[in-house]
């Protein structure tokens, strides 16, 4: 457990609010959207950052504490609601042998056992699926229900009606109420063949065997559902008016004799030692297992004891999940390709013969550089490891072949897409194409770029549409012709795929578009070492485009403009120099003057409120907890105030995070005033 004592209860307080967010909006897009943005490993690493700050500051718990959620509410979801009678509860986790052992000591204290006595456990495979109960009444299903947020789900019923794995009805005997709960999952051969006739139609890809099923399964049609190949594995119970066993191993071999699958890893043990050994069996056999899986869990099998353990928060005493570390596989590099970018910048792509890792099929690499190829020493035909980093980006991190007798890998010299030459600048590591706006590649993703939501944001002309009118030659003279594209309009209705609303919502959204604002169109140009942040701080001096030109223009040669340009904050050589560079392109020129003609972006000012902080200098120093340094930024400048890089006699205030070093000392130093994070943020609040 990470040691938070050194922080300050302000700076804990801050970390929980932030942590607290953080984990209910993965929550949201893992339980309810069904489109995580970040790993397993990852969600658990926040879980457990809360979880030791929570200990360490246990009055600082939050009301929304993320021990107190379980899955995410279905509010927006279209489906029909359904309240759970008995609540859907989670796990907690253990990540190390040590976290099992301390499970089973901490049962033994709290039922007062002596030592020595046994405690029986069941185990088996915690599969990656989507959670599920189902409700038999008189023997007959009468309704099926995903987890939501534990204590209200969707109603899934007509869906579930299609899983064949699932009975409709139980056998003579059966208890007349009873809940069967686990989980519906995608087999890993089942979700490659219905990727690839997703591929074939042209329609949705699915990242992995859990979002496919959680989708297929949260159908409005039902038919669609019939479609899927769903599958199902019980391994508990909720509301029940009897029980046909007094044991967890006992209910569980009953489910399967009434015909539900339950896991062939299902076993009864004690003892840690033999806890531990099951877990390592199944930790060997994972990449085999035909579905997949992310850890073991083990279960208290007497139902009495269960009764007295109870619950804590959102999980129960009597039940852990053993969660399995990052997964690595081993596969074949089949092919290195080459894309170039909107700046010219050849990045190496490896191919590979796919493979699952951490529940994910792999067939993709970023080999990143030249430099990194040298460094892995990789080749086609080798064998290499596959880990996905943080279980999100894969990567190459072994070859296991580079030693045998083969012959290097040549990064190449031209541009593949225009043959022009290719190079690495004097310190850089990056080869990139030289062909600048005469190259396909280059045009095609500074286009792209150029939609792009930090950009001119244009809905509804995304990569495919932009490939699309390039190869018809509709966009052959850059952004400027995306404001022409009223004239083909004729031509586009002819078109598969666009019919009359979709081909008049583009052209408005376009429209929507005469009056830009002046940062997100010089941004938008996608001029090197010109992002979102420097368009805004370049425009906040010169505040219209022409009157930016005409400096970078005289930088060129004059060194009082390049000073002028260098002077603003974030602003140094580099962006300078791209710019007088961009300037002295005669085509570029052509299409700075064509985009002009057609778009008229107003002059670009800030607004800024009456507060205390107006006119005063700001500097944020060491790590914010609730947003990013470009927002504390913004929200500065918002205030009236100036955000500056570094601390001086001119500094009016510090906002100081964890970590703060040597702005905060000179800050003593010289006197000035020092804040948090929340102190700044109840200073905004009050200016509205």
């Amino acid at each position: 457990m990470t040691d938070h004592s050194p922080l300050s209860e302000a700076d804990a307080a801050n970390r929980l609010m932030r942590l607290a967010k953080q984990i209910a909006h993965h929550n949201r897009l893992y339980h309810a959207n069904d489109a995580p943005e970040i790993s397993d490993a990852e969600y658990d690493a926040l879980v457990r950052e809360n979880n030791a700050l929570e200990a360490a500051f246990p009055h600082l718990i939050r009301a929304d504490s993320p021990n107190a959620q379980v899955g995410a509410s279905v509010e927006s979801s279209p489906l029909a609601k359904v309240a759970h009678e008995k609540r859907m509860m989670s796990l907690d986790n253990a990540f190390a042998d040590e976290d099992v052992a301390e499970f089973v000591a901490r049962i033994r204290r709290y039922l007062a056992l002596p030592e020595g006595t046994p405690i029986a456990m069941t185990a088996e495979d915690k599969i990656d699926g989507l959670s599920l109960s189902l409700r038999y009444e008189g023997g007959q299903l009468i309704r099926a229900a995903t987890r939501g947020d534990g204590q209200v789900g969707e109603d899934v019923t007509a869906n579930v009606r299609t899983i064949s794995d699932i009975p409709q009805h139980l056998p003579a005997g059966a208890p007349d109420i009873f809940e069967v709960r686990g989980e519906v999952y995608m087999a890993k051969a089942d979700f490659a063949a219905l990727n690839e006739r997703q591929e074939a139609a042209g329609d949705k890809i699915f990242a992995n065997p859990r979002n496919a099923a959680a989708g297929s399964l949260r159908q409005k049609d039902a038919n669609v559902t019939a479609t899927r190949p769903l599958r199902f594995l019980a391994h508990g119970w909720g509301v029940a008016s009897a029980l046909p066993a007094d044991s967890q191993a006992g209910v569980v071999v009953v489910l399967r004799d009434w015909g539900f699958p339950v896991s062939a890893h299902f076993t009864r043990l004690e003892g840690v030692d033999a806890m531990l050994a099951h877990y390592r069996l199944i930790e060997r056999e994972r990449a085999d297992l035909p579905y997949d899986i992310d850890g073991v869990v083990y279960k208290v099998d007497r139902l009495d004891w269960q009764e007295r353990l109870g619950f804590v928060a959102k999980a129960p005493r009597w039940a852990i999940a053993h969660k399995f570390p990052a997964e690595k596989a081993q596969t074949t590099l089949e092919a290195i390709d080459i894309q170039v970018g909107r700046t010219g910048k050849l990045t190496p792509v490896g191919r590979l013969k796919p493979v699952t890792v951490g529940g994910v099929v792999v067939s993709n690499v970023t080999l990143h550089n030249r430099d990194e190829i040298a460094r892995l020493g990789v080749r086609v035909g080798d064998r290499v490891v596959v880990q996905r980093a943080g279980d999100v980006i894969p990567q190459i991190v072994e070859n296991l072949t580079r030693e045998e007798a083969r012959e290097a890998y040549t990064f190449p010299d031209h541009c593949p897409v225009c043959e022009s030459e290719a190079v690495a600048e004097e310190g850089e590591v990056d080869v990139r194409c030289t062909g600048g706006l005469i190259c396909p590649a280059q045009r095609i993703e500074r286009l792209k770029h150029f939609v792009s939501r930090s950009a001119l944001d244009i809905e509804g002309l995304g990569e495919k549409s932009i490939q699309e009118f390039f190869d018809l030659g509709w966009l052959e003279h850059g952004p400027p012709d995306i404001f022409r594209l009223h004239r083909h309009r004729t031509e586009l209705l002819g078109r598969e795929g666009w019919k009359e609303k979709s081909v008049d919502n583009l052209l408005a959204a376009i429209e929507a578009k005469r009056k830009p604002d002046a940062a997100r169109l010089l941004f938008g140009l996608g001029i090197r070492h010109i992002g979102a942040v420097t368009a805004r701080d370049l425009l906040k001096r010169f505040e219209t485009l022409p009157a930016l030109r005409a400096v970078a223009e005289r930088a060129q040669t004059d060194e009082m403009a390049r000073a002028e340009l260098t002077s603003i904050d974030g602003v140094g050589s580099a962006v300078a120099e791209a710019l007088a560079d961009f300037f002295h392109e005669a085509h570029n020129r052509e299409v700075w003057e064509d985009l002009l003609s057609e778009v008229s972006p107003p002059p670009y000012i800030v607004e800024t409120l009456e507060s205390p902080v107006s006119g005063q200098t700001i500097v944020f120093t060491g790590k914010l907890e609730t947003m990013s340094r470009d927002e504390a930024k913004a929200q500065a400048e918002r205030l009236g105030a100036r955000a500056a890089g570094s601390v001086s006699a001119a500094t009016n205030l510090v906002v100081a995070g964890p970590g703060a070093g040597s702005k905060l000392k000179k800050a003593a130093e010289l006197g000035i005033r020092v804040i948090d994070e929340a102190e700044w943020a109840e200073i905004v609040k009050a200016a509205g």
